[in-house]
């Protein structure tokens, strides 16, 4: 099979879909690969690692899309990159197509086999190729907060550790999954005055045992959530409903309780964002007021990291990508079931029912579209 990497074109995304030691794989059993020259560039892998893979370097992403069979990226297409797939080609990235009409109807105009990597999962029920991202996102928060929190950035001038004599600051983690756990654990070793929000008791029990008293666990009903927010410094929102669009856990009536300068992390921003006031930003215009409320919400947190974030995704696509192109999309959908949960969309159909009822559009299982 004929795959191909193109370089990411979302603003700062410095990511790549194609680690060379994939493409390495890929080529020993017997595929051809083509990476836009330039591609790891901002991950830093440049193109003579891919060509001493074994890869051929493409001049643009036009030469990519048009060769390729498979095309594996990071981010969702952007709309030029929507106007080149086509009927027949397999598009494998993340899609987070709940809040975005737009680009669903691109691929289902396109014809494209689309597999959102959001949605694939595992054996334990976990999310598996959103896990690492949902890490470095975790262990992000807590640091962009903290920045956004100086003065000079609009916020509260609270440290995140307070000094001798000067409480830390305030933070509230909402959502006890893979991103919180990750958000608690750097902003509890920040010094800072940490509880977590969830509605699994279970997990808050988890977390409890844990960290060992070093941070405070509270169910996440509407109410707490509106009574803690009141003194909060920092809200973390770390929330996810696997391919549906993000819950809105803070109203913009309620920021008016908040402190003033207090700091918002949304990290569910892809998933359109767990605050009402919450809008995608990006790294380099990351931070915006309103009502007196610092917001950060960029939409690819992970990829100011790039070049960790993409050898821990690397690390969890390849056996995916590698099956996908032994077996072809169909086979190896049908030996999957944890990889048949991210097909998307196929030939016109919408394919995530989760995805189908944000948008309020028909929606198939991906095992009609088998016929299993």
């Amino acid at each position: 099979m004929k795959i191909g990497c193109p370089k990411e074109v979302k603003p700062q995304e410095f990511r790549v879909g194609l680690t060379p030691a994939a493409a390495a794989e890929a080529v020993g059993r017997g595929h051809a690969v083509i990476v836009q020259t330039g591609a790891g560039e901002g991950a830093g892998f440049e193109d003579a690692d891919y060509q001493a893979a074994g890869a051929t370097i493409a001049a643009d992403a036009a030469a990519v899309f048009d060769a390729a069979e498979l095309i594996i990226k990071v981010k969702e297409p952007q709309p030029a990159e929507r106007k080149m797939l086509r009927k027949g080609q397999i598009l494998f990235t993340y899609l987070h197509l709940a809040p975005d009409p737009v680009q669903t109807r691109d691929l289902l105009d396109s014809g494209v086999t689309a597999i959102a990597y959001e949605t694939v999962t595992d054996a334990r029920g976990g999310l598996p190729l959103l896990a690492p991202m949902s890490e470095v996102a975790g262990r992000l928060a807590p640091q962009v907060g903290s920045w956004a929190l100086q003065k000079a950035n609009g916020g509260r001038g609270v440290l995140m550790g307070g000094v001798p004599g000067v409480r830390p600051a305030n933070v509230v983690v909402i959502g006890g999954g893979v991103v919180g756990t990750a958000a608690a654990r750097v902003a509890v070793g920040m010094g800072a005055n940490v509880t977590v929000m969830d509605r699994s008791v279970p997990r808050l029990s988890y977390l409890d045992d844990v960290f060992m008293g070093r941070l405070t666990t509270q169910f996440a009903s509407a109410a707490a959530t509106a009574e803690i927010i009141q003194t909060a410094d920092m809200v973390i929102g770390a929330v996810l409903i696997p391919g549906a669009a993000a819950p809105k856990l803070i109203t913009r009536d309620q920021l008016s309780s908040m402190r003033p300068g207090a700091v918002l992390v949304d990290v569910a921003i892809d998933q359109g964002g767990c605050f009402e006031t919450s809008r995608a930003t990006t790294h380099h215009d990351p931070i915006y007021e309103v009502d007196g409320i610092v917001h950060y919400c960029v939409a690819n947190m992970p990829g100011a990291v790039a070049r960790t974030s993409t050898q821990a995704l690397g690390n969890v696509t390849m056996p995916h990508l590698l099956a996908l192109a032994d077996k072809g999309w169909r086979r190896a959908l049908s030996d999957d079931a944890h990889l048949r949960a991210g097909l998307s969309t196929h030939e016109g159909q919408l394919t995530s029912p989760p995805v189908g009822e944000a948008l309020g559009l028909d929606a198939v299982t991906p095992e009609a579209v088998l016929g299993l």
